[in-house]
């Protein structure tokens, strides 16, 4: 019997890799003799380079880069195991997580290590590139990007410009002459789940710039600069970002990809499903299990189980069963999305943090009783 395990992480207490070994650890117990297919999922967030790593045999690749506020951190990315495809976090190099919460300030941070990241994987060879977006600390439109990439962003002056969001509301010109050539020959993909647009109430400064330590005052100041660069970019590269769905994750930088790498935004679980060949995975399964920390009305909305179950039931006639941290108001929308049963893995009353804590055990508690449940069917 063939059984794929595809849990998401659950956020701040298992990576998907742990979920997917407490899950086997806890099947074992009744079907030691089954077959086990681990594929840990990411949606574009947090996991995403690990995730395909392991579904693929690839390969993580660390290395130095600039920093949301200039000095070089340790970054990384990864290679799939043939080599084709690096897989990016931007907030590898460019992360909130990077920045003391003391020195937040989206007016400065810059995107240059997320470019930096891309040069470093196009010297390895690579002709896919797919960049996952979230965790940001960034409000600079990719500017930071771009300028590691060879892009000339100048002031009236002819001066390029410094790094930073706020730094756009100098723009006057972009030079792409200098950019990369070698990008015109890889194909860009974005996982990216958030469909705000670059500007206004909405948009990446008024929805994400508190979270990065941006004051209202900042906020203004932030837009009308990514106001700024919409235009000159609509202007001097013929791109319409502004309205664009999506132009506004990770502080703008889905409209940098756009505009200066024709990279294509896409569902974040539906991409990364793709690159893992997922139908090929599950298929001649007999159950596949998923999750993620919480399930609820939202989980339908692209989250990662339903992208699984949907893929299940597109190759085979697997069923599916979610595992939660917890299951929230209207989890049972699943239902009509190709999900047979769902379970929480929290046994009893206990505190947030002692149910963070017990992730892995919980997982494999639960996922021992599933599979006596599921062998009580077969009898």
């Amino acid at each position: 019997m063939k059984i794929v395990l595809a849990p998401d992480s659950f956020k701040e207490s298992i990576t998907a890799i742990e979920a997917c070994d407490a899950i086997k650890a806890g099947f074992k117990k009744v079907f030691p003799d089954a077959e086990y297919v681990s594929v840990p999922i990411a949606d574009g967030g947090e996991g995403t380079v690990h995730s395909i790593v392991a579904a693929t045999g690839g390969e993580i690749i660390e290395t130095q880069a600039t920093g949301p506020l200039g000095g070089q951190v340790e970054a990384f990315y990864g290679l799939t195991g043939d080599r084709k495809t690096a897989v990016i976090e931007m907030a590898a190099a460019s992360g909130l997580h990077l920045v003391p919460r003391e020195l937040r300030n989206p007016l400065l941070a810059t995107t240059r290590g997320t470019g930096e990241l891309i040069l470093h994987a196009l010297d390895l060879g690579v002709d896919r590139i797919v960049l996952g977006l979230g965790g940001s600390a960034t409000n600079d439109g990719g500017a930071g990007m771009a300028q590691a990439l060879g892009i000339r962003l100048l002031n009236e002056a002819g001066i390029e410009l410094q790094p930073g969001g706020a730094a756009l509301n100098s723009l006057s010109s972009i030079d792409i002459s200098g950019m990369d050539a070698r990008l015109k020959s890889v194909k860009v993909e974005v996982a990216c789940d958030v469909t705000n647009p670059l500007t206004g109430p909405k948009g990446a400064s008024a929805i994400f710039g508190p979270q990065k330590g941006a004051s209202a005052e900042m906020v203004d100041i932030l837009d009308a600069s990514l106001s700024r660069y919409a235009a000159v970019i609509e202007r001097d590269l013929g791109k319409g970002v502004n309205e664009l769905p999506g132009a506004g994750a990770a502080g703008g930088l889905g409209a940098g990809i756009v505009a200066f790498l024709e990279g294509e935004l896409v569902s974040g679980i539906d991409l990364i499903l793709d690159v893992i060949r997922f139908e090929e995975l599950v298929k001649d399964a007999a159950l596949v299990i998923t999750g993620e920390g919480k399930i609820d009305s939202q989980t339908i909305h692209g989250k990662a189980p339903i992208g699984v179950a949907k893929r299940t039931g597109m190759a085979g006639s697997a069923s599916v069963i979610a595992v939660a941290g917890c299951l929230g108001e209207g989890y049972e929308a699943i239902f009509d999305h190709g999900i047979d049963a769902a379970f929480s893995v929290v046994n009893g009353a206990c505190t947030l943090e002692d149910a963070l804590a017990e992730g892995a055990t919980n997982v494999e508690k639960t996922a021992e009783n599933i599979a006596r449940l599921w062998a009580l069917g077969k009898k």
